[in-house]
């Protein structure tokens, strides 16, 4: 029997383990070895786990390839899979490097081994990387859907920040569903709840599959990070970002999801020049030819312009999109200058989490974080506000975080939505989903 260990963040590798492991006589999965989402002290919990596992499986965490390599010698793995997205190759290669130069095989299990198959239609809208504007397209795919009398419930990608067993399935009604989460999900699930849409998410994917196929007439997958598919799909839209050109073909397994597309969106073209773009086509034509360009920009635009010309505005961002996503600033800090207000710098004022985020994330530029996974970071990102010397807060990410946290001045939200340059509209894209899946 193989003594396994899965390589992840809180998301995918539970998956993995639920799919591929946990009823699989040949494999003894030792660990969960986390990172991104650290979880320390816990274990996958043996309600999960099933009946090989009575003490469930031990979660350990890693902030650096060396002690990546420790783990895997200290707990003898024979083989240890790799189960979390977000990564450039130079990151897979160094987590390769690690396993391999501690004595154990490395391995990645692919869509056919850890898909679940839905009796509904599913169309799932992916990303080369975080912050491509994924979750744009999915709610105008989601609006559009809504105009034609369909029933959609949208499947999120796990983020299970709270009691596992208690978090198998997560359904998202209402906003009062919705006061309990972190800010993280808040990004993500906020906005459906107000389109009146239900919205699932969870550790144990064959049950949330089941509740959505009970509550839509199609499924949509909004994907998390860059990460393909739990489902198996019917039709794949992936959303590639122009202001990075190349990650298209340098993440993973954001070129996994370019080379399973049907569309692919090359959005924010607007904040990119035509040399870029070009090349960002020629990587996708080299690795799906069969694919569908669309070019697509997103309109940036606030419910309080008036409170922005010529006011000192703190910008708060989406905090995945500027730090794992790699981006320096986001659609905060573009509606900020559009509207005529002068960026003030947060990071000197930044306290406690937010302060280690700026030290591990150096790239970020003059905005903050929406940090909120825990009590903590929410009192230190309320504080660095507090401190920060503005005339107005523009919240760049989705989630009415001013809901949680206390803002003393004005608040300017945010809102973007997508703009097809060149190519198919969102209703076009739908209509080629449902005639393949014979709903139209």
């Amino acid at each position: 029997m193989r003594r396994v260990a899965i390589i992840g963040a809180a998301g995918r590798d539970f998956h993995v383990f639920n799919m591929f492991f946990r009823n699989n006589p040949e494999y003894r999965v030792i660990a969960f070895l986390m990172t991104q989402i650290p979880i320390p002290s816990r274990r996958y919990p043996p309600e999960l786990a099933g009946a090989a596992y009575p003490e469930g499986v031990p979660i350990y965490t890693w902030s650096d390839y060396g002690e990546l390599a420790e783990l895997v010698k200290k707990l003898r793995i024979d083989e240890a899979v790799l189960a979390y997205s977000d990564l450039l190759y130079d990151d897979v290669g160094h987590i390769m490097s690690a396993v391999v130069g501690a004595g154990a095989s490395f391995r990645v299990l692919g869509p056919n081994d850890t898909y679940l198959n839905s009796i509904k239609p599913v169309i799932a809208v992916l990303a080369t990387r975080t912050g491509a504007g994924k979750s744009t397209i999915s709610r105008a795919i989601v609006r559009e859907l809504i105009s034609r009398n369909i029933k959609v419930a949208v499947v999120r990608h796990p983020m299970p920040y709270r009691d596992l067993v208690a978090s198998a399935v997560e359904i998202y009604r209402t906003r009062s569903d919705l006061a309990r989460i972190t800010f993280e999900e808040r990004e993500e699930y906020e906005q459906y709840v107000d389109m009146g849409v239900p919205v699932l998410a969870g550790v144990d994917y064959g049950r949330v599959l089941a509740k959505a196929e009970e509550m839509g007439d199609v499924i949509l997958w909004d994907g998390g990070n860059n990460d393909f598919p739990f489902f198996r799909p019917d039709f794949v839209v992936v959303v590639t970002d122009a202001r990075r050109p190349g990650h298209e073909v340098s993440s993973f397994p954001g070129e996994a999801n370019v080379r399973m597309a049907d569309v692919v969106v090359i959005s924010k073209v607007g904040d990119s020049d035509s040399e870029k773009i070009r090349a960002i086509e020629g990587n996708i034509r080299s690795l799906n030819p069969r694919a569908t360009i669309v070019k697509a920009d997103f309109r940036v635009s606030v419910d309080r312009g008036e409170l922005l010309r010529g006011k000192r505005a703190l910008v708060v961002e989406d905090a995945p999109t500027v730090t794992h996503g790699g981006l320096p600033y986001g659609a905060g800090y573009v509606a900020a200058i559009k509207y005529g207000a002068t960026v003030v710098d947060p990071r000197p004022y930044a306290v406690g989490a937010l302060k280690e985020v700026y030290s591990r994330y150096p790239h970020i530029g003059p905005v903050l974080p929406s940090l909120g996974y825990t009590e903590e970071q929410k009192r230190d990102l309320e504080e660095t506000i507090r401190r920060v010397d503005s005339d107005v807060v523009v919240m760049g990410t989705p989630a009415k975080i001013e809901e949680v946290v206390n803002i003393p001045r004005p608040v300017v939200r945010v809102r973007w939505s997508p703009e097809i340059v060149e190519g198919l509209s969102i209703a076009a894209i739908v209509d080629i989903f449902l005639r393949r899946v014979k709903l139209a």
